[in-house]
C-alpha cells in the first residue's frame, strides 16, 4: 500500500517554501538597499547637502517609489505580467546603489538622481512583487505569510548595514568619501545574487496565482468602505514616520553617533523590525486590526528619543521604536489589504495603497526636513501628532471589517 500526499498540505508546502524562496530575493536586495539607505545621510551630509535636501529627496524618492505603483498595480492586474514587472524593477533598481560610488566625482545632485531612479524601479515591480507573495501567503495565513517574508527581508536589512560599518571602521576618518565609495561598489554583490535568485524563482513557480484558488465573498459596500478609511489611516501613520536618512543625518550633525555607529544602529532597527513583523504578524491572523492598532500607538513615540535625546542609549530606544513600525509597514499593513481585496484586484489596491502611502510620505519627510532646520520640538510634535491621528480611522476600519465577518455568517 502506497501513501498518498494529502493536496492541501503539498499545496500549503509549497505556499511556505515560494514565499521563502522569495524571502531570499528580498534579503540580498536589501542587503543592498538598505546598506545604501543606512549610510545616505552621513554621505549626503559629507557632499555638501543640507538637512532640507536630504528631507526633500528622501520624501520624494518615497514618493515615486509609491505614486507611481498606482499605475505598475493596474498594469499588473491588467496583463498579468508579475513576474515581468517583477524583474525589471530589480534591475533598475539594484543598478542604481552600486552607482552612487561616483558621486563624490559628481557631486550630491547626481546622487540624488540615483536614489530617485532605485525607487522608481522599486515602484514597477513592488505591486507584482507583493501581488505574487499575496497568493501564497492567503494559503497559509495572510499575517503569517508576510510576516515569513519580512524576517528573510530584515536579515539582509541587517546584514547590510553592519557590513558597511565594518568597512567604515576599517578605513577610518581618513579617507571619509572613499571608503563610502567602497561600501556602494561592495553593494553591487548583493545586487547580482539578487537577481540570479529572482530569476530562479520564476523558473520554479512560473504561476503563483495557482497558490490561491478560494474566494470569500464580502459585503462590497463594507470593504471599500473599510479600504478607504484604512488607507487614511496608513496616510496619518506615513506623515510623521521620519525616513532614517534625516535620523542619520541628525546623528551625524549632533556628534551623538560616529560616522561608522550610524549604520550599526540601523542594523539593530531592522533586527527590531524582523522580530516585530512576526509578533504582529501572527497576532494579525488571530486578531485583525487590533495589530495594527497596538504597533501604531507603539511606534508613535519615536520622534522624542531620537531628536531630542542627547543620550545615545535613549537614541537607541527611539531608533528600536522607529523599528517597530518599520515592522508593521512591511508586514501586516499589506496583509490587511490582501485579505480584503479580491485577489483579481489586488495589484490594483496596493498601486492605490502604497501611492497614498507614497503621497503621505513625501509630504512628511520633506516638512520634517524643513522642521528640522527650524525647530527640533516643531518636527517631535509634528511626528506623534500625525502617528496618533491614525488610530481612530483604523478603529472605524475594524469595525466595518467586523461588519463584513457578520455579514458573511448570516
Amino acid at each position: 500500500m502506497t501513501d498518498t500526499i494529502d493536496p492541501d498540505k503539498q499545496k500549503k508546502k509549497n505556499a511556505y517554501a515560494f514565499l521563502v524562496l522569495l524571502g531570499i530575493v528580498s534579503l540580498f536586495s536589501d542587503l543592498t538597499y538598505e546598506g545604501a539607505r543606512s549610510i545616505i545621510g552621513p554621505y549626503f551630509l559629507l557632499l555638501g547637502a543640507s538637512a532640507s535636501t536630504v528631507g526633500f529627496i528622501s520624501g520624494l524618492g518615497e514618493f515615486i517609489g509609491y505614486a507611481f505603483r498606482l499605475v505598475a498595480g493596474y498594469i499588473s492586474d491588467k496583463t498579468k505580467r508579475y513576474w515581468t514587472l517583477t524583474i525589471i524593477g530589480y534591475a533598475i533598481n539594484l543598478i542604481a546603489i552600486p552607482a552612487l560610488a561616483l558621486a563624490t566625482k559628481f557631486g550630491w545632485v547626481y546622487a540624488c538622481a540615483l536614489l530617485l531612479i532605485e525607487r522608481f524601479g522599486k515602484a514597477i515591480r513592488s505591486p507584482s512583487k507583493t501581488t505574487i507573495a499575496s497568493f501564497a501567503a492567503q494559503e497559509v495565513g495572510a499575517g503569517k505569510g508576510f510576516a515569513l517574508q519580512e524576517v528573510l527581508d530584515q536579515i539582509g536589512a541587517f546584514v547590510g548595514p553592519l557590513m558597511l560599518s565594518v568597512v567604515l571602521m576599517v578605513k577610518g576618518d581618513k579617507e571619509e568619501l572613499s571608503a563610502y565609495s567602497l561600501c556602494f561598489l561592495l553593494l553591487g554583490i548583493p545586487a547580482l545574487i539578487t537577481m540570479g535568485i529572482l530569476l530562479f524563482a520564476k523558473k520554479k513557480y512560473p504561476n503563483p496565482s495557482e497558490f490561491e484558488t478560494k474566494e470569500t465573498p464580502h459585503d462590497v459596500k463594507s470593504i471599500k468602505g473599510a479600504f478607504w478609511f484604512y488607507l487614511a489611516g496608513i496616510a496619518c501613520l506615513a506623515i510623521g514616520f521620519a525616513d532614517f536618512p534625516l535620523m542619520s543625518y541628525h546623528f551625524a550633525k549632533t556628534g551623538l553617533l560616529s560616522n561608522s555607529m550610524v549604520p550599526m544602529l540601523y542594523s539593530v532597527a531592522m533586527g527590531v523590525d524582523a522580530l516585530a513583523a512576526l509578533f504582529f504578524g501572527r497576532m494579525y491572523d488571530k486578531r485583525g486590526m487590533t495589530a495594527i492598532i497596538i504597533a501604531s500607538a507603539i511606534s508613535a513615540f519615536f520622534a522624542p528619543f531620537v531628536f531630542l535625546s542627547s543620550s545615545t542609549g535613549l537614541a537607541v530606544v527611539g531608533i528600536m521604536l522607529w523599528g517597530v513600525g518599520m515592522g508593521a509597514q512591511e508586514s501586516i499593513l499589506k496583509a490587511a489589504v490582501t485579505t480584503m481585496i479580491p485577489k483579481d484586484k489586488r495589484g490594483t489596491a496596493f498601486g492605490i495603497f502604497n501611492c497614498g502611502f507614497g503621497l503621505a510620505w513625501f509630504i512628511g519627510s520633506w516638512a520634517m526636513g524643513i522642521l528640522y532646520d527650524r525647530s527640533i520640538m516643531a518636527l517631535v510634535v509634528f511626528s506623534v501628532v500625525a502617528q496618533l491621528a491614525s488610530l481612530p480611522f483604523f478603529f472605524k476600519t475594524k469595525s466595518l471589517l467586523a461588519k463584513d465577518n457578520q455579514q458573511q455568517q448570516s
